[in-house]
């Protein structure tokens, strides 16, 4: 039988650490925390993003957090603490627990994801 992805996503929720929107957004403009959107560029452009986040493509995304890949990215490299977002909460909860894995510390995701961000009054940047 196929896995399906809502399995894989409530897995992967199970095991990492889950913030709701109105802690994230209690944790925005702490300089020890950096946001990472995983959303494609397009939807940034349409949507907005949370102010000062870094942009992670989803499919780069190990690649960045990988000292040792040609692509590793100097923001992953740090002692920060990482909270990870995308549209609904899917794609950075799988994104959560793979960071985990790659033994990223300090990596939590926010459930409901941009959407909730906004839901729940966090700022948006529109650039």
């Amino acid at each position: 039988m196929m896995k399906r992805v809502r399995d894989m996503v409530a897995e992967a929720n199970e095991i990492v650490d889950c913030l709701s929107a109105e802690e994230a957004i209690a944790l925005h403009g702490n300089p020890d925390v950096t946001f990472v959107d995983l959303r494609d560029v397009r939807e940034l452009q349409r949507d907005g993003f949370v102010p000062g986040a870094f942009h992670c493509p989803r499919g780069m995304l190990e690649f960045w957090i990988d000292p040792e890949s040609p692509y590793a990215k100097e923001e992953f490299q740090s002692d920060k603490r990482f909270v990870f977002y995308c549209a609904s909460g899917w794609r950075s909860a799988l994104s959560t627990r793979a960071a985990k894995e790659m033994g990223l510390a300090g990596v939590s995701h926010i459930v409901s994801g941009f959407t909730g961000w906004k839901k729940a009054g966090g700022p948006v940047d529109e650039k």
